[in-house]
């Protein structure tokens, strides 16, 4: 594919118009507190049974989401290497594309008492979502050079933001007003947003589906093939000892990850059952954080360009330790407004940098992109179990979420403190 094309950069771009809206709108913003209070009219508490297990519902739903990037830590090396083997990259986007979609969509059948399966289609969607995000993000050295990276990482964040806020106004006022558009109140209303943001992501990736090519190599997919994707990885990881600036980048990554998609991921549990929100409101939450996400994406690619990428991911760490010591502290609903303002500006900020600088990072000879972003994806996937485990496990263990967001400060430090020994700038034109 030409690079630096116009129509291809928007066309892959559109991708996170379509999968953001699950990501910030269900996994944010929608099913967590539907599912936490629907477990708990269900089962008369917070203790429920799923398969003959008693375990907190809450805690449930961080290790089901846990496990469901363990599936793609495993899975991920060698669908990639066939990927590449058969410049197929795109056939598996779509896959997984479809798979997450309509794993999202079913969950309009979910009421509470079906935990198992409710929560069999949470894994599902999540692993559909994480899944496609691999062969997506291998795209982005193939469609842009590295002085265009930052910005057009920045340009595909900022469309799947606005995308998850114009179906997020959609979602609240049916949340605010569900008998005017026939719904018996919340509940059927919430679960409909359910169909609606699996309908979006399914639709809208068709634009990225019609412009992105794969360029088949019409080499065989055989048993041996299934190995190769363990093989470029391999290969990818022997490539890092030569290479001490990516290796101590992807380090750093992997630490400041756990916290980052960790906190994300869970922040709306915290708020149901720490702070007291409805799902309504953390909705609203959820705008603030869209709205800022697309003003930080764009203002650390400027600070990146400024001052360096690891400046600008610095001083997001820095905002983040901050955010992990003031949620622990936090007890009122306005304040936790003032920590999601902040929660957006520094998500749309490190996510977008971080991406365009492991692209950066890739040597420009590179043709096998899809097994060097598999190595980053397992690095962020591997950190999001780690994570997400850690934060079950201690809110298990003390009875409070409080004690899990303090631990995630721990991540971001030592994530700092490896980033400064990583010396960017030796290795980034543009550093």
């Amino acid at each position: 594919m030409e690079k630096n094309n116009k129509t291809i950069i928007n066309a892959w771009a559109s991708y996170d118009w379509s999968n953001s809206v699950y990501n910030l709108i269900v996994t944010t913003a929608i099913f967590p507190i539907y599912y936490s209070a629907a477990t708990r009219e269900a089962f008369g508490g917070e203790m429920i049974s799923f398969f003959g297990l008693t375990i907190k519902n809450t805690v449930l739903y961080t290790y089901a989401i846990s496990f469901s990037f363990l599936v793609i830590v495993f899975i991920s090396p060698v669908l990639s290497g066939i990927a590449d083997y058969a410049g197929i990259k795109k056939r598996f986007m779509k896959f997984f594309t479809y798979t997450g979609s309509l794993a999202c969509m079913a969950l309009f059948f979910f009421h509470g008492d079906n935990v198992e399966y409710g929560i069999i289609c949470a894994i599902i969607a999540s692993i559909g979502y994480a899944g496609s995000l691999v062969f997506y993000n291998g795209f982005l050295p193939e469609i842009a050079t590295p002085d265009k990276m930052d910005n057009i990482s920045a340009k595909g964040f900022a469309m799947g933001y606005i995308g998850s806020v114009i179906l997020l106004i959609i979602n609240l006022i049916l949340l605010l007003k569900p008998e005017v558009f026939g719904f018996s109140g919340k509940g059927p209303a919430t679960k409909f947003g359910f169909l609606l943001v699996g309908a979006w992501w399914l639709g809208f990736s068709q634009i990225a589906f019609y412009y992105l090519k794969d360029y088949p190599t019409g080499k065989s997919i055989t048993l041996e093939v299934f190995g190769k994707g363990i093989k470029e990885l391999k290969k990818v990881y022997n490539k890092l000892s030569d290479r001490n600036v990516m290796k101590r980048y992807l380090m750093s990554f992997f630490f400041y990850s756990m916290g980052v998609q960790t906190v994300m991921l869970l922040a709306p549990l915290f708020a149901e059952a720490e702070v007291g929100m409805g799902a309504d409101e953390m909705i609203m939450v959820v705008l603030i954080l869209q709205i800022l996400a697309i003003a930080g994406a764009y203002l650390f690619a400027y600070v990146s360009k400024w001052k360096g990428n690891g400046f600008a991911i610095s001083i997001s760490l820095i905002i983040w330790i901050f955010i992990c010591v003031l949620g622990y502290m936090l007890h009122e609903k306005m304040t936790f407004y003032s920590l999601a303002a902040l929660l957006g500006f520094v998500m749309g900020g490190i996510q977008s940098i971080s991406r365009s600088t492991y692209s950066k990072l890739i040597p420009e000879e590179t043709k096998d992109t899809a097994s060097y972003f598999s190595f980053y994806d397992i690095t962020e996937k591997l950190a999001i179990v780690i994570g997400t485990f850690s934060y079950a496990f201690i809110e298990q263990a003390t009875g409070s979420m409080r004690n899990s967001m303090l631990f995630m400060a721990t991540f971001f430090i030592i994530g700092f403190i490896i980033l400064q020994r990583a010396n960017l700038k030796s290795e980034l034109k543009i550093a």
